[in-house]
Parts: C-alpha cells; structure tokens; sequence
C-alpha cells in the first residue's frame, strides 16, 4: 500500500486549524473536554479526588470537583471540598510578611533575628559576616536547613513549633539551622518559612492562623481557607483525605503540619484562584486588597535566583511569563500557576501521592486548549 505523505506545510494547517477549533468551544463544551481528560488521568494515577478552578482574564470561569474525597467513605469532591495546599502555603503566608513590611512593622532587609522575641536563629560561622533576612527567607537564599516537613499523625504527638525550630522531639525534623553564608545561593528552605512564622507571631502577638486570616483571607475573600492545624472537627467532613500512590490511604487519613507557613494551609481551588487574581490586578493597580502595585512587583522580581522571586516561583512558557508554585504534602499535591500578564491561570488540588503528575498533565492539556 502506498503511503500518503503530508507536506509540512499542510501539517502545519491542519494543526493551526485544529487549535483553532478547540478556542472556538463555549465553556461548556471545554469544561466536558478537560473533564474526561482529568477522569482518564485519575485513573491512570490512581488519585481518587480532584478539584480545579480555571481563571480567564483575572476571573474565575469555572471550577469542577471529580472523584471521592475518601475511598472509604465515597463522598464526592465538590469545588468547595478542602484539601492541603501544602507548599502553595508558602507564597500565601509569604504576601502576608510582605503586608507586614508595607505596614512599617518589619524591615525586608535587616536582621531577622531582631524581630524573633521567642527564638533566635543561632548565630555560627556562617552568619557572622551576613544575617538572615526576611527577603532572604522569602526567596530561599537564607543558607537555611530542612526542606520540607513530613507531617504528623494525631497518635505521634504534635511538636510545639519551638520544637520543630530545635529539631526536638515529638519533632521529626532536623534543627533548623544556617549552614550556607546568607545571600549567596538559592536553595528550598520550609525551615526558613518557619522561621517566619514564629517571626510574625511575634511581632502581632497572635496565633498564625489568626494573622493570615487577618491580614490576607479575609481581605481577599478566601471564605473557605484556614491555617489552622489540626483542622477544626466542625471542617473535618468537608475535608478530602491524603491517599498513597496506589490509592491506599494515608494513616490517619490526614497528616497534621505545626509548620503552617510553609505547608498548613487547607483551602479549595476557588480561594487559590482568588488570590492568583488578586496579583494580576494588583500588578495593574486595579485592587491592592492587601499589597501595593509596588510590593507586588517586588513579590515577583526573582532575587538571586532566575526563576524564583518573594514567595512565589518564575517561569516563562511559550514567551509569556507565569508566576506558580506547588505543593506536595503526604497524599496531597497541587499545582497553581497564573499568567503575568495575560489574566489566565489554573488552580489545580488532588488528594494523591501521583497527583503531580496528573496537575502537570491537565495544566498543559488546558493552556493548548485556551492557547495560552
């Protein structure tokens, strides 16, 4: 038989044209689209729960929940279902140290140390020529210990957070410590956003989940996001459980994280997306909730490392800039990136060990889709 060979060119059409078409369909014929792809992508992953909220010129168009929040149970995911937003937790806590900056009660670029009334940092050879700042903590290039945190099951004993600053027990983690000259690399600290934390208690004299709800959720009007850990009973039934890389699920269902900073958050995709939005009109001046237009820009100008700027990460795709982060706690991961400039974004959360994979698969799916 002879083969039918197809000039590039017309390839090239045929492609053209075939994008075309899928930035024609309505909403709803998008919405049925990328549904069966993430349906086909939870089963391929074994992630038993979803829930995405898809922005288009700085608004929310449509938001979805897929799958169960718990294999036992069998309750459904709903856009309103809670998950763990893990790291995304970072650059949530990170806009409201940059409100405090703003407001005069802290300084971006002077010690640290001079802020922490409950705990120092100890000073070593590393920090006598340079001290941990605040920016450095945001940007990840305080020289400072412990990646990421593991989490706690309620039988184990939850650490006090001084605790998990010393790296004693009932804390699994190591001392959070200096071991790289401030200011000279970049390297992913949760223990600096933990340092933060217990920075920010001190200087309001509030809880933390107090502080966030103050000076960021409530401003931004994240109604159905909380930092509180463990999870209130009263929010446990509207909770998505943490499931293993083969859908088992996680001891306890729920890992519980005093470093709340870095990895406390529990909200839903909508309140991600809302605050996604919030950036992009603010970096048009056209809502300063909670940062000015200047902060916010300070917020996404990468500091020693290219791709990283105060709490948030930087990457450019198809020559268009994105600011993003992610998030990978025990039986959660989550994926949020959002245009500069463009007023596009994804919110996207799972409650399984493979949802990274499946995040990454249905964001490029839906940035073809909308050609982005």
């Amino acid at each position: 038989m002879k083969k039918t060979i197809i000039p590039v060119i017309a390839l090239t059409a045929l492609l053209s044209a075939a994008i075309c078409r899928m930035s024609d369909m309505g909403v709803s014929e998008k919405i049925d689209y990328i549904s069966a792809f993430i349906e086909e992508a939870m089963l391929e992953y074994n992630v038993p729960g979803v829930s995405i909220a898809v922005i288009n010129n700085s608004e929310i168009e449509w938001a979805k929940g897929y799958g169960v929040t718990d294999i036992e149970t069998n309750a459904p995911v709903t856009e309103t279902t809670l998950f763990q937003a893990a790291s995304i937790s970072k650059p949530v806590s990170a806009m409201a140290a940059l409100k405090f900056v703003q407001d005069g009660k802290i300084q971006l670029e002077e010690n640290i140390n001079n802020y922490l009334t409950t705990w120092k940092i100890p000073d070593n050879g590393f920090t006598q020529n340079k001290k941990v700042t605040l920016k450095n903590i945001l940007s990840h290039t305080g020289g400072i210990t412990v990646h990421g945190f593991r989490g706690y099951k309620k039988s184990e004993g939850i650490p006090a957070l001084l605790e998990v600053l010393n790296g004693t027990a009932p804390a699994n983690s190591a001392p959070i410590r200096v071991d790289i000259e401030p200011g000279t690399a970049y390297r992913y600290s949760g223990g600096g956003y933990t340092i933060m934390q217990q920075a920010l208690i001190d200087i309001a004299h509030m809880t933390f989940p107090e502080i966030m709800l103050e000076t960021v959720l409530s401003r931004i009007g994240m109604d159905y996001s909380t930092y509180e850990q463990p999870l209130q009973e009263n929010l446990v039934q509207f909770a998505a459980a943490g499931h293993r890389r083969e859908g088992e699920l996680v001891q306890e269902k729920r890992h519980i994280y005093p470093e709340m900073a870095a990895a406390g958050l529990w909200t839903i995709p909508g309140d991600l997306a809302k605050f996604a939005i919030e950036i992009q009109k603010s970096l048009k001046g056209e809502s300063n909730k909670v940062l000015s237009q200047k902060m916010t820009q300070l917020m996404l100008t990468p500091y020693i490392s290219d791709n990283y700027g105060l709490g948030l990460g930087i990457s450019e795709r198809a020559g268009k800039l994105f600011f993003e982060h992610g998030g990978d706690n025990n039986g959660f991961k989550c994926l949020l990136t959002a245009s500069v400039n463009t007023g596009a974004g994804i919110a996207i959360m799972t409650n399984g060990d493979q949802g990274s994979r499946l995040c990454s698969d249905v964001v490029a799916k839906i940035e073809k889709l909308y050609n982005w």
